[in-house]
């Protein structure tokens, strides 16, 4: 692989202007696709298999008009202090505004709350329900203005007005925190490098990377019904593994000038060596990211495969654009320990300082000499204090976002709050039972009997009567629990109802359902908690296949997989003390504390993963490099250091900064997303990568590069370390012993 990337960088190099046309042209084209290609709507949200999913799409197939895809307002009123809902005067005004919301060209109906008996028992609290014809994301503004007119009218008349479901729903913003991420990663790549000119690659081929993945989701959301969080998280990921590829790539690069060799041949032999760690980490992301398809979640396996595909452009980028690009850049990219003029004179480091006596080492090869000396007591530390990290964990709640999870600024999260307080917490999670009774002898007896049997179980206010379809062969029926939607106890009555129905089916061979987002819920977290196991041994064990052909050996990447489970469950641990217990919330910007995000575990599995291989193979390939060349095995760790250390912490400064700058959105996945990415990267990289993984070299020695020589001989051999490189070049380096691993 070495030789054939080597060839790939002095090709791009030489023929850098046709590279960089190709690229231009691919931006341009996805620019266009993207500009002309229809306004996509909200992603549709199923989960095939499940109950709630059955039940929803039999709604469609036997009530059909009732345009269950459609957005819902409900817009609560509440009376002034002293007065109630039924006095004429505020009669007059709710039923004004029902009028006025009924003139909307999109809206299919509005409930009367006097006529729905939607009026609490106490009178001071009531609702409207407006359903319309299309969902949120694709409500025109002007219906979504003379929703919050109508409910300004009433307010004018004395009445509090709240507004909440998903009619009132925006494209999710992320705010300028994203342009600081970018701004820091910047700042790192030139305290980095030195030079603007050198700094400016990798950003440059980054953004022109996302701009390629970004435009091409936007071009195809439509025809392939990807939503807003698809594009925002793809971009995310895109920025921060592309300005990490470029930047090991450049960084090599300068490597190779500093040896003497010429400017074509040092790119070549770049994109050889830091290139082939650049496709096996890449190849590790692409296949936790496409791995997540195994939990047939169809919006999480979109948002996978648009963000793997982001990845995959970044990689090629990374090997062909960049040796173009510092074709182009000529002298402006200086020798590593040349700095140009914005950081000060220049100077040249050799292997002896001023007045020939040695340079002093740097941190990297300072730290790894320390870590060598104690391996066990920083391995201790480091895994105690990512343990310690972890342990909120232990209390990890998951649940989908509603209108209660959003900030109390907002007119959703105050129409919630009414809600809960005229008709009770677990109005706002009601459940929709729905009864198939096609193959029952009596319908309207199956009707009864379920709803009689619904209402002997625990924490049921309300059941509402049987509402059967146009066929009479099914109904509907609400049920409002007495707990919030979170709780364990809906939970336990959502199963209670499911129980009763399997008892009605014995005997009337009637089906009965459970839907709603309540149910929704459940379903979609015990889909994923069924779908954890199998996917973490599939990704872990291709990865862990993966990683034996690169470092031709059995302990590194079952220390790699090892790692990775502390981070993630530290940076888990992280996110439940944020997002759910609320410390530091006010910092990270969380205004409303709740539970999990139900697909955030298994997301972050995925990514974290691949982002863990990404420092894992950056990191041990130059210390294998070292020690198949006749260092002894603390003393490659220590080379590994001296020439890694510095280009991974940056590249993990920049990835944090890039995932940090989405803590911003507007959006609650993003924003739980963004923290815990930049949370688990600092985890990973500075913990696991830095302290854990040098220290268990050191202390594994010879038996880190231990291989079973039958596999060694059954292994193909990809050359990460560019061994084919020095073989043809007739380097010195290249008449030294190799050691066999």
């Amino acid at each position: 692989m070495a030789t054939f990337l080597y060839k790939l960088g002095r090709l791009s190099f030489r023929r850098r202007h046709f590279v960089a046309l190709i690229w231009v042209a691919l931006l341009t084209l996805a620019g266009v696709g993207a500009a002309s290609a229809p306004a996509a709507g909200n992603s549709s949200f199923s989960i095939p298999g499940t109950e709630a999913q059955k039940a929803f799409d039999l709604l469609e197939q036997r009530f059909p008009g009732t345009s269950a895809g459609g957005a819902t307002a409900r817009v609560v009123f509440k009376a002034p202090s002293g007065e109630k809902m039924t006095d004429p005067g505020n009669k007059a005004t709710v039923q004004d505004t029902v009028k006025e919301l009924s003139d909307g060209s999109e809206v299919v109906r509005v409930t009367d709350p006097y006529q729905a008996k939607a009026v609490s028992k106490d009178g001071t609290i009531a609702y409207a329900q407006v359903s319309y014809k299309v969902s949120g994301m694709e409500l025109d503004d002007a219906a979504k203005d003379a929703l919050k007119d109508s409910a300004q009218d009433a307010r004018k008349a004395g009445l509090t007005v709240e507004i909440g479901g998903d009619a009132l729903q925006a494209v999710p913003h992320t705010g300028s925190s994203e342009v600081i991420g970018i701004a820091v990663a910047a700042v790192v790549l030139v305290i980095t490098f030195g030079s603007l000119v050198a700094a400016g690659l990798p950003l440059l081929t980054a953004l022109i990377g996302v701009g390629i993945g970004v435009s091409a989701i936007t071009g195809l959301a439509s025809a392939l019904d990807l939503g807003s969080t698809t594009s925002t998280l793809a971009m995310m990921i895109g920025l921060a593994v592309g300005i990490d590829y470029a930047l090991f790539i450049v960084s090599r690069y300068r490597a190779e000038l500093a040896e003497g060799r010429e400017r074509e041949e040092a790119a070549g032999r770049a994109v050889g060596t830091a290139g082939s760690a650049v496709v096996f980490a890449g190849l590790t992301v692409v296949i936790a990211l496409v791995g997540l398809s195994v939990v047939n979640i169809p919006m999480l396996t979109k948002m996978g495969i648009a963000a793997a595909g982001t990845v995959a452009i970044a990689v090629l980028i990374a090997l062909t654009m960049i040796p173009a690009l510092l074709g182009y850049a000529g002298r402006k990219v200086k020798p590593m320990g040349e700095k140009g003029k914005l950081l000060g004179r220049a100077k040249k480091q050799d292997e002896l300082g001023e007045q020939g006596r040695p340079a002093k080492p740097n941190l990297g090869t300072r730290w790894a000499r320390f870590v060598v000396r104690r391996p066990l007591a920083v391995l201790l530390l480091g895994v105690i204090g990512l343990g310690a990290a972890a342990v909120p964990a232990t209390s990890l709640e998951l649940g989908l976002p509603d209108d209660g999870s959003q900030p109390t600024s907002t007119t959703q999260r105050r129409a919630y709050d009414l809600l809960s307080e005229g008709f009770g917490p677990g109005f706002n999670g009601p459940l929709m039972v729905v009864v198939d009774a096609k193959n029952s002898d009596d319908p309207k007896a199956v009707f009864t009997e379920t709803g009689d049997e619904i209402k002997k179980l625990k924490d049921v206010v309300t059941v509402t009567p049987a509402q059967p379809n146009k066929a009479g062969d099914t109904a509907t029926i609400t049920v409002i629990p007495g707990s919030q939607p979170s709780s364990v106890t809906t939970e336990n009555l959502v199963h209670g109802i499911r129980d009763a129905g399997a008892d009605i089916k014995a005997d009337t061979d009637a089906n009965v359902l459970v839907t709603g987002s309540t149910a929704m819920n459940i379903d979609i977290s015990e889909k994923l908690n069924d779908a954890l196991v199998p996917y973490l041994v599939l990704v872990v064990g291709l990865a862990f296949l993966l990683l034996i052909v690169v470092f031709r050996s059995i302990l590194v990447p079952l220390k790699a997989a090892l790692g990775f489970l502390l981070s993630v469950m530290a940076a888990l641990g992280a996110v439940v003390a944020v997002f759910q217990w609320g410390w530091l919330s006010g910092l990270m910007g969380v205004e409303q504390t709740g539970p999990v995000m139900s697909m955030m575990p298994i997301f972050m599995v995925g990514v974290v993963f691949g982002l863990a291989m990404d420092y894992e193979v950056f990191l041990v390939t130059r210390m294998r490099e070292a020690y198949v060349h006749g260092e002894k095995p603390a003393q490659a760790v220590v080379t590994g250091f001296r020439h890694g250390a510095r280009v991974v912490t940056a590249a993990a400064v920049i990835m944090m900064a890039v995932f940090a700058g989405f803590i911003g959105s507007s959006e609650s996945m993003v924003k739980m997303i963004g923290f815990g990415l930049a949370i688990a990267v600092f985890f990973d990289a500075f913990i696991v990568r830095m302290a854990i993984v040098p220290a268990v070299l050191a202390l594994l020695g010879r038996k880190a590069w231990w291989l079973p020589k039958w596999l060694d001989r059954a292994l193909p051999n990809v050359d990460v370390e560019g061994e084919g490189l020095r073989a043809t070049s007739g380097d010195d380096d290249g008449d030294r012993e190799l050691v066999r691993v």
